[in-house]
């Protein structure tokens, strides 16, 4: 089956489960497959923010051979990350605050999206590269202390942080990590924007902590922050992308940062959605506004190229994409915080996931499962 042959709802969804949370990937792939339905030219765009410059388009596929992703069976394994707005400050390591993984089972019929707490405490692998012996700590720190380039302390690199957080998520989960992405969160704003906003369930009350109402920055003050405040009432609202990126970034809410992941899990899917229902891919000049948005805000890291993983999930239904909440506690003795730790039924979801049992754990166990 070639490509042109894809239903359009059916073309987007499966674009939407290879990036999903960095949902800046559904756009750079969108881009390959219109460029190969619509002109049949070779070559293309490289994925915004490649560290290589290897395009990811080919040439289209002869009706008698077999498509880019045959071969693809699964299981497939994404790490998507989000990292924080201080990149753009010279010599600034990059943190990774939202750490997500899409877990597609063998036969490519199911996915399940999960995230991990960015306090997660972790074994972190040494990483000779950034001159990094290894330690336990915090998940975030992974990307930070993978960044560091020797003999150049004001340029870390954003793609070899990712490359020890990849391995410290493998060496946790037990997860091959296949591909993945990150994405900076002023290009998430972009990303909403040129979409034209999101629509969401919001489901509880969340007053930022950042923003005022106009969208400008609170005022810093010594402990935090002064000023009116932006508020996300509870109910179905439309965001634009400081909002959305705004209401996906608060966690001293109720449910702290286990509530924050929740929200972003359920904004990738109302986003997903957007983007289905717009039909995006079949317009190609919308799709390249998005893409040119995005600029060097996404970097995609991966042994396979989009267009690949993209078609060897054509098949997956509407229906069998699910969002799972890990639940976790804090670890420390009295005030002295150390981190995050996951519980037992959390824990033991990653076992299950591996172990291709995920669906009867869920259904012993469904309030994982994450309702958007």
């Amino acid at each position: 089956m070639i490509l042109g042959s894809m239903a359009p709802r059916r073309r987007w969804l499966l674009l939407g489960l290879t990036a999903l949370a960095a949902v800046a990937l559904i756009a750079a792939g969108t881009v390959v497959i219109t460029r190969l339905t619509s002109d049949n030219k070779p070559g293309g765009a490289p994925v915004a923010g490649s560290p290589t410059p290897t395009p990811i388009a080919t040439p289209t596929p002869s009706p008698s051979g077999p498509p880019p992703g045959a071969d693809i069976t699964g299981p497939l394994n994404l790490l998507l990350v989000g990292v924080d707005t201080r990149v753009s400050v010279p010599g600034w390591e990059p943190h990774s605050d939202a750490v997500l993984v899409l877990h597609v089972p063998k036969g490519l019929g199911q996915a399940y999206l999960f995230s991990l707490p960015r306090d997660l405490l972790v074994d972190i692998p040494a990483f000779p590269k950034a001159g990094y012996k290894g330690g336990k700590t915090k998940l975030t720190h992974a990307m930070s202390f993978g960044s560091r380039v020797p003999g150049k302390p004001k340029e870390p690199s954003t793609t070899q942080g990712y490359e020890l957080l990849r391995s410290t998520v493998a060496g946790y989960t037990g997860l091959r990590i296949d591909a993945g992405a990150v994405l900076t969160f002023n290009g998430f704003d972009r990303l909403v924007n040129a979409l034209g906003g999101v629509d969401i369930y919001v489901d509880q009350r969340v007053e930022s902590m950042h923003r005022r109402p106009d969208g400008k920055y609170r005022e810093s003050v010594p402990g935090g922050y002064t000023g009116p405040q932006q508020v996300y009432e509870k109910g179905e609202q439309h965001l634009n992308g400081w909002q959305a990126l705004d209401y996906a970034r608060q966690r001293y809410i109720t449910g702290g940062d286990y509530a924050r992941q929740r929200h972003q899990q359920q904004l990738i899917k109302a986003l997903t959605r957007k983007i289905l229902d717009e039909g995006l891919a079949r317009q190609p000049e919308r799709v390249d506004q998005v893409v040119a948005a995005l600029g060097d805000t996404l970097i995609y890291v991966g042994g396979r190229r989009i267009v690949d993983i993209a078609y060897a999930l054509g098949g997956m239904p509407e229906n069998k994409f699910v969002l799972v909440g890990l639940p976790g506690s804090g670890v420390g003795k009295g005030s002295a915080y150390r981190g995050e730790q996951l519980t037992a039924v959390g824990r033991k979801f990653i076992t299950e996931l591996r172990a291709g049992r995920a669906d009867a754990y869920l259904a012993a166990n469904p309030t994982l499962v994450v309702k958007n």
